[in-house]
């Protein structure tokens, strides 16, 4: 990610003012091909990931966390030509509304409690095909949404403001 020189007319743009959001989905995956559990709050954990997700990193990695926006969900469902799209099939961690992902990226930001930062995007697997059928993989393509660090901990809730710091 291309940081600019906050002096810079694109630098000033990308350190405007964005409204927040909020969190209104949790999604944990106990185990590989599991189903999802969807508690109504969170820990997440510096470093590491979310506890009782199957992902975990002991190395600070990047996909520490991953995010959807249900607005994302809804153009995947529109290029699907389904009425809608359920977060479970993505197996993302968390859903947000109102705030626009992208502009988060190489951005810190705050839920609940817990500081992240965006760290890259969420690209789909080959999976989307077995998921979605003929297409799945294209629908996806650029609405993924992205991963992020937790770089302090805290507690989530389904509710909790997404706002950047």
């Amino acid at each position: 990610m291309t940081a600019f020189p906050p002096d810079a007319p694109l630098g000033r743009l990308i350190a405007a003012p964005m409204r927040p959001g909020r969190l209104t989905w949790i999604g944990l995956r106990p185990a590989r091909h599991a189903e999802m559990t969807t508690p109504d709050e969170a820990q997440l954990i510096a470093q590491t990931g979310v506890a009782g997700d199957r992902y975990r990193t002991t190395r600070n990695g990047a996909r520490q966390v991953t995010l959807i926006a249900v607005e994302d969900l809804a153009a995947i469902a529109a290029f699907l030509g389904r009425d809608s799209v359920a977060p479970e099939l993505l197996r993302r961690n968390l859903v947000t509304s109102g705030i626009n992902l992208a502009a988060l990226k190489a951005q810190r930001f705050r839920i609940g409690n817990a500081t992240l930062e965006a760290s890259g995007d969420c690209a789909p697997c080959s999976k989307m095909e077995e998921t979605f059928g003929l297409g799945g993989y294209n629908a996806v393509r650029g609405r993924g949404g992205i991963t992020a660090r937790i770089l302090e901990s805290g507690t989530v809730r389904i509710g909790d403001p997404v706002e950047r710091v």
